[in-house]
Parts: structure tokens; C-alpha cells; sequence
């Protein structure tokens, strides 16, 4: 397909992502102004930042699709450029809308002062905001999560072939949303039509992940189908994240969680674990500004430090061991204070003068880091 943008537009996505927050919705609806907490029919909502999501914002699907591919490519100037970005965040139980308003917002902010060029697309399944209810939203998540592939990643891919558009979809897991994430290709791979077709999810990350260190090995039967179609996945874990304590002692103790104790040795060759114990505990959380939530298990989101590391993650370019954002320590990354390298503006213009103008913070490749 033929790149016709016009390069006097490059800063318009920043605007437009700026401007309207895209979900992908799969709760009930109790009015024309009000979503539930039970799951009801997919819907593709275009809401205006700072809204909440509500009915009335609805769009159709097919517009949704191709206003998200538009500014996918760090140009929305109503024509598909060749490339683009579309990290798909998937939050926890226990969510209210202003929460998910809240943490979309500063995700998608952030990761654009970081140079990151995508969108961010929130898939909001339907959880309450009881935190006594965690088992009954875990149960919600378990029934709901094939629509992430089915009517969220499918859409988008389906689209390439369409319009001739290569588009990279990453994918962030928040607490439960982590098990949203790995039970959405499970179920995937048991409907199988679309499954057996050759398409790939490029970067997974969780942050918090309330799933069982051992689900991400390479011999997990529940693991494999999203590590059969992913190019990486990196866990953050953090060791004072206490919510996840309280997770783990719902089960006895027997299942330590992966977003808190980090990989195990028989960890999937496709996994990588960034520990981020040593920087929390040095963190004062007076220096952040943004502060969404349980701190110790929510941090992340409002970290410029973090999202930096995030942003370089999703875009590919640099092997994982070499990012400037983490060390290795006894064999272990470890998330550290750290810049994008000095002279990285130039390397992007000595590798592709006209993508470095069009596209600052993106790449038009996914390697595996």
C-alpha cells in the first residue's frame, strides 16, 4: 500500500490520542448512559479524555478500526501509512471507570513523552469495584477474555491483509489483566479457526501479574498457546508488591505469583523477568507525581522511568540485556535509572532519514529483545 501522508501532519496522532480515549468494552448495559459489571455485547467506544466510559460514546466498528490503525502510525491524517503501534492495556479486578480513565490516560501520556509513537487501546472486561470480590471478577475474566483475541486483536490483524497495512500489536497485562491476557489465547486455540492462521502478538509485558510464576514455563500447558503466537514477553515483578502477597495467600501459598517472586528456572525461552525490587524500595513515592491506586502494586503506571524502559521494550530495537534502563545483577535484570542512549536520534536517521521524521519514537520492526 502506498504511503500518502503528508509529513506536514506528524504531530497530529499525539493530538488525536491526546484528544478521545479507544476501548474495546465487554460489559452489559444497563442504560443508554451506563455500562454494568456483568458481560454483555462488545462494544468500540471513542470517549473524550477525561470521560468515563459510557454507551453514548459508542462508534461503529469498522470506524473504530480504522481511526485506531490511523494514529497507529504517529500520523492521523486519514490515510494508513505502512506501519503503526497499537499496545492494547488490560487492567486488574477491582477497577472502577474513573480508575480505568485514570490509568489509560497517564499510559498513553506517558509513553508519548518517552517517545513511544502507538496508541494505547484499554480492553475493559467486566469487573467490579468490591475488592471482596476477587474470585467473582476472576471468574468474569475467565468468561470474557476470548473476546480480547476475538474481537480486539482478530480486528486489527484481519486489517493488514485488508488494507495492506502492517500494524504491531503489543499487548500490557495488569494484575489480572495478565491472566486476561493468557486465558484469551488459550481459548483461542481451542476455537482454532483463526488460531491456525499465521498472524503474531509482537510485545507482552506484565506488570503485577497475579498469575502463577509456573504458568509462564516453557512446559505449561495453559502458557503455550500465547507463547506459540507472542515474539517476547517481559514480566516486572517486584517483591513488595504486597497485593499479590494477598493473592498468593488466597491459594494457600502454594502458587507464588509471577508479577511478585518473578520466573522460574524452567521459564518459557520467550519469557524475560525485569526485577524491579531494588528500585521500588528506593523510590520515594513523594518524587512521583502520578499515584494510581495501591501504590506498591500499581507504581508502574506514572514511572517515567518505568514507561521509558516499557516504551524501548515495545519498540524492538535493542537487545534486552543492553537497555540503559536495566543492569545485570547475579544473572538477573534488574529495572535501574537509565536515559535513552545519547546519539539514538542519529541512529535513527542514518538507518531511515524519512521514517526518523515521520516516526520519532516508533520502529518499523519488532525485533525480539
Amino acid at each position: 500500500m502506498p504511503d500518502t501522508r503528508d509529513t506536514n501532519n506528524e504531530n497530529t496522532s499525539l493530538e488525536a490520542a491526546a484528544s478521545f480515549n479507544y476501548l474495546i468494552s465487554a460489559r452489559n448495559l444497563i442504560s443508554d448512559t451506563e455500562f454494568g459489571e456483568d458481560i454483555g455485547d462488545v462494544t468500540y467506544l471513542k470517549v473524550p479524555k477525561g470521560e468515563i466510559a459510557t454507551p453514548q460514546y459508542q462508534i461503529d466498528r469498522q470506524d473504530w478500526v480504522l481511526e485506531v490503525r490511523d494514529i497507529a502510525d504517529s500520523i492521523a491524517d486519514h490515510s494508513l501509512g505502512p506501519t503503526g503501534d497499537v499496545l492494547v492495556f488490560v487492567h486488574g479486578y477491582n477497577n472502577s471507570p474513573e480508575t480505568i480513565r485514570d490509568r489509560h490516560e497517564v499510559l498513553q501520556e506517558y509513553l508519548a513523552v518517552e517517545g513511544w509513537g502507538g496508541i494505547v487501546v484499554s480492553y475493559d472486561w467486566p469487573c467490579g469495584d468490591d475488592t471482596l470480590n476477587y474470585f467473582g471478577d476472576r471468574s468474569k475474566a475467565a468468561l470474557t477474555a476470548h473476546y480480547l483475541v476475538d474481537n480486539g486483536i482478530r480486528l486489527i490483524v484481519e486489517g493488514q491483509t485488508k488494507y495492506g497495512c502492517e500494524t504491531n500489536i503489543h499487548l500490557l497485562g495488569h494484575s489480572t489483566g495478565a491472566y486476561v491476557i493468557m486465558d484469551a489465547f488459550a481459548a483461542a486455540k481451542k476455537v482454532g479457526s483463526f488460531y491456525d492462521k499465521p498472524w503474531r502478538v509482537a510485545q507482552v509485558a506484565f506488570i503485577g501479574g497475579d498469575v502463577a510464576a509456573n504458568s509462564l514455563d516453557a512446559d505449561s500447558d495453559w502458557g503455550t498457546p500465547m507463547f506459540e503466537r507472542i515474539m517476547r514477553l517481559t514480566n516486572y515483578s517486584n517483591g513488595f508488591d504486597d497485593v499479590l502477597a494477598i493473592s498468593n495467600a488466597k491459594r494457600l501459598g502454594t502458587v507464588p505469583r509471577a508479577g511478585r517472586v518473578g520466573l522460574t528456572e524452567n521459564a518459557n525461552p520467550k519469557a524475560v523477568n525485569v526485577d524491579c525490587s531494588s528500585y521500588f524500595q528506593h523510590l520515594d513515592p513523594a518524587s512521583q507525581t502520578v499515584k494510581l491506586g495501591w501504590w506498591n502494586h500499581t507504581w508502574f503506571l506514572g514511572n517515567h522511568n518505568w514507561t521509558r524502559d516499557l516504551a524501548m521494550t515495545l519498540e524492538g530495537r535493542y537487545d534486552r540485556r543492553v537497555l540503559p534502563t536495566r543492569e545485570e545483577v547475579n544473572g538477573r535484570l534488574v529495572l535501574t535509572e537509565g536515559t535513552r542512549p545519547r546519539f539514538e536520534s542519529e541512529w535513527r536517521r542514518l538507518v531511515n532519514p524519512v521514517a526518523a521524521e515521520l516516526r520519532p519514537g516508533s520502529s518499523n520492526r519488532q525485533a525480539i529483545v
